[in-house]
């Protein structure tokens, strides 16, 4: 085998994984609400992206496309992309406490949401709690997973902090500060 075909390799294992990742996030969905709402288009797809002014994260838009458009996740579900109502699409809004290129995907209530960072090729899932009434906006920011990837696997496996039966444990684990919060809001 060249470097070339390991390289390959790697790509259709990376592939792999995603379409299984998918398939046990549908699988989930399907247990916890029986039928899920319509899936997206390409078409609207690309229309979001259009007036969101950048791309969505390719297992974003899988998520969409392949499971359905929102009504699935942790607790609160995912916002549909589009559509009528709240929508991830009709919640962004970049502003003073909003970095641009952070889609809003999840309303956890009391004011916090879960955000993909859609500027990341690592797409980190990000936790805006601004209920501490922070001086400093990019203090409000946290984040939940390194990974779009590893925030739902944690939520088809039971293991993040979300889950009842993980949230009143001392070890649980809490997210952490983002990073990029300062850079992002200097840009």
């Amino acid at each position: 085998m060249t470097a070339q075909d390991d390289r390959d390799g790697a790509r259709v294992e990376a592939a792999d994984d995603t379409s299984t990742l998918i398939a046990r996030v549908r699988e989930r969905a399907q247990q916890g609400r029986g039928e899920l709402p319509a899936r997206a288009g390409a078409g609207e797809i690309a229309a979001a992206e259009r007036e969101l002014g950048f791309p969505l994260p390719p297992l974003l838009a899988r998520l969409y496309q392949e499971v359905a458009n929102g009504g699935f996740g942790p607790d609160c579900f995912l916002f549909p992309l589009i559509g009528e109502g709240r929508t991830a699409v009709a919640e962004y809004r970049p502003c003073a406490y909003w970095p641009r290129g952070l889609l809003p995907i999840l309303d956890w209530g009391c004011g916090m949401y879960a955000a993909v960072d859609c500027q990341d090729p690592e797409t980190p899932v990000l936790l805006f709690e601004p209920n501490a009434d922070p001086d400093d906006w990019a203090e409000a920011w946290f984040t939940d997973s390194p990974s779009l990837a590893k925030w739902l696997r944690s939520w088809v496996d039971g293991t993040d902090w979300w889950e009842k039966e993980v949230m009143p444990a001392a070890d649980a684990p809490e997210p952490q500060p983002w990073p990029d919060a300062a850079r992002r809001f200097s840009s």
